[in-house]
Formats: C-alpha cells, structure tokens, sequence
C-alpha cells in the first residue's frame, strides 16, 4: 500500500492547478485588453495582434505543460491501483449478490447519511432515489415512519437530529437534563429491554451535583455540594431503589468522604474520567436500538469489514483460479475470514428441536417465553391451535410467535 500512497500523494500535489488557473487568467486579460485597444483603434489591430502571439502562446504552453504533468502522474496512480488490485471483469446477474437489490444498498447509503447527521446530503440522495421502493420502518412510539423511506425520511431526520442534539448536550455541554427527560419518556420500554440508562444518568447527576460539576449551582460553601446531591437522591432515586440499591448505597455512602474522595473507596465512581462517554456511548445504543437500528452503521461495518476481508479475498481467489476449482457454495463463502470480533456476526441457527439449520423459508421464531425453534417446527407441534413450549411450562398460540432476524 505504501506505493498507492505514494502515487496518490503525487496526484494530490499535482491536482492544485492554481498555477494553471492563473496563466489561463493572465491570456484571457491580454486578450480583453487587446480587444478594447483594437476597438478604440481599429488601425491598430495587425501590430496588436502581432504582440499577442508569444505571450498568449507561453500562457498555453505552461498550462499544457502543468496538465500534462496531472495526466502523467493519474497514468502512473491507475498502473499502481490496476497492479495492487488485479482489474476484475464487470459483475453480471450470476455473479453479483445484490443483483436487483438496488433497493438495499440505496436504503443503506440513506440511513447512513441519516445517522451521520448528514441531512442535506441524505435529502439530496433520497430525492434522487426516488424510484427505488424501500421497505417499512416503524418509530419506536409506534408511529409509522414510512411506507418508503423515500418519502418520510423528514421523520427518521427529527429522530436523529433529537438523538445528536442530545449527544451535544451530553459530550460538550455536560447537561443531563435532556438525556433524562427522554430517557424518563420511554422508561416502560427501556425497563422492558433490561436497559440500566436511566439510572446511570441519574447516578451521573448526582456525582455532578456532589463534586460541583453543576453549572447553574451558586452553592459557594463546599459542605453544601453533598447535601444537594443528597437531596437530588431523594427525590429521583425512588423508582431505582430495589433494582440498584447496591449502587445507591455506595452513592450514599460517599458522603462520609466527602473532603477526601480521591483517597476513598468511592473514588472509581466520582472521578470516572471516562463517564461521560461512557453515558453518551450507553444513549446512542438505546436510542437507536429504539429505533430498530444498531449502534453501528451497517454501511460503515460492512464497508470496514470487506476492507479487512479484502486481501484475504483475492488471494483465495487467485490460487482458486491458479488450481482450476471453482467455489461450490452459493452466496456463501467456502473458508474463513479472519475478521475483529465486533464484526463477527453469527447468522446461522440451528433449529434445537428439528436439528436443521434456518432457512429462509424456514426462518427462526420466538415465543413469548423467550425460547427459539425454526418456523415448520413451530407448525408442527402446534398445528395451529395453542401449544406448550417443548422446553418449559409456557404455553402460546403460534400467532404470538416473533420472527427472529440474524
């Protein structure tokens, strides 16, 4: 890769044609003051245009001369990229995997944009994409968003644009409030999905209170900073105390150091340099999990995983065609990707019941109790009618099943 960056230095050093730019100005001036000299003299015009022949042809002459340098060094790029990167023939309806799938990638280039905060370019690319269908998205709160993502993106932009201007507020305004007003909005389906942000904001709170983080506080005293974050305890840790009342009690319990909390034993909790991110990382997560959505962008995941994969590629590829076999997997690859743990996605089930792996056809589904078993699995002991899940007590109607996506 050093040659390609090497190569790619060059052309970006060539690709500056302020030079360029200034000679093609200075001919278009002579030229301008010549034609108002030979328009104010016409008797003039052979002597002018004879003094106009060698200074407009030096100007042509350097900005040849300075493209053909661009040229020459684009030439040399292509060879480096054609030569690290063997040219590969056109894909074609057998070969490419997201044949017909233009719907995929546009929806993925758009939700990106979206996510990145990059309204008006994603505006921009929608409308341009209007011909494409793509597929639902609902809101967290049970709004629709879309029945085209084309066409109702202005309601996944007012989400994500409540989502950054929350993460600005966290990261560079260190204010919690509107972090806990949204996180208090959807409390029931936060507590539903086991999520602890709620009370990690609050318990952020109130070590921001008890060290003097608050900028609206006009407490002059020190001894008064614990006991307003005593108070905001009282008052907001009510709703927590079963659930987090080994934490609340550490809370608590700190205010027995209060002038020494870098030496106690709660030091870890009130000069946590990293708590902020770590409650900005946490309010990412949930809200696009909310959202139907990972944390990650999958176009930045996939895009970052296919370069790692890439060179392992290409040389299975090649010492393939070098032997003469050919891939025998469809849609599949036949080896493995050394590839970082946080892209390794594993999709393949197993149904625990039928022993065959999922299909989609025959895709995995959750009962309400949680267990998973492959849909014609489900249809065979329940046919129909309610039934007892094959690996505990519950009982369920086949329509209460969820289908799982991998």
């Amino acid at each position: 890769m050093d040659s390609l960056r090497k190569e790619l230095s060059e052309l970006d050093e060539r690709g500056h044609f302020s030079k360029t730019i200034d000679q093609v100005q200075a001919a278009i001036d002579l030229l301008e003051k010549a034609q108002e000299k030979i328009s104010a003299n016409p008797s003039s015009a052979a002597i002018t245009l004879a003094g106009l022949k060698k200074p407009v042809k030096d100007s042509f002459d350097n900005v040849t001369g300075e493209l053909k340098e661009y040229y020459s060094a684009a030439g040399r790029y292509t060879k480096a990229v054609d030569k690290k990167f063997k040219s590969q023939p056109p894909l074609t309806a057998e070969n490419d995997a997201l044949y017909q799938q233009s719907f995929l990638i546009n929806r993925a280039i758009a939700m990106h944009l979206l996510r990145e905060g990059q309204f008006n370019v994603a505006t921009t690319f929608i409308e341009e994409a209007k011909s494409e269908s793509m597929p639902n998205f609902d809101s967290f709160d049970g709004t629709p968003f879309n029945k085209s993502l084309v066409f109702k993106a202005d309601t996944l932009q007012k989400q994500f644009a409540e989502m950054y201007h929350i993460l600005h507020q966290l990261r560079q305004e260190r204010d919690l409030s509107p972090a806990i007003l949204w996180a208090r909005k959807y409390s029931a389906i936060l507590e539903t999905r086991g999520s602890n942000l709620e009370f990690e904001l609050c318990r952020l709170q109130y070590v921001r209170l008890f060290m003097g983080g608050d900028p609206y506080n006009s407490t002059k005293s020190p001894t008064e900073l614990p006991l307003r974050a005593w108070a905001y305890g009282r008052s907001e840790f009510g709703p927590f105390q079963y659930r987090y009342e080994s934490e609340i009690r550490e809370l608590t319990g700190a205010m027995a150091y209060w002038e020494n909390i870098a030496d106690s034993p709660y030091r870890h909790i009130f000069l946590h340099s990293g708590a902020w991110d770590d409650v900005a990382s946490s309010f990412n997560k949930e809200f696009c999990s909310l959202l139907g959505l990972s944390a990650d962008s999958p176009l930045f995941v996939a895009a970052t995983a296919g370069a790692i994969a890439l060179p392992v590629l290409a040389k299975v590829k090649s010492k393939i065609k070098a032997n003469g076999a050919t891939w025998t997997t469809d849609q599949e690859l036949p080896f493995e990707v050394p590839l970082p743990p946080a892209y390794q996605f594993h999709s393949i089930f197993v149904c625990p019941v039928s022993k065959d792996q999922a299909t989609d056809t025959n895709p995995p589904m959750m009962m309400p109790c949680g267990h998973v078993i492959c849909k014609e699995s489900l249809e065979r002991i329940s046919k129909g009618a309610r039934f007892k899940c094959p690996y505990c007590p519950s009982e369920s109607n086949p329509s209460h099943a969820k289908l799982v996506y991998l």
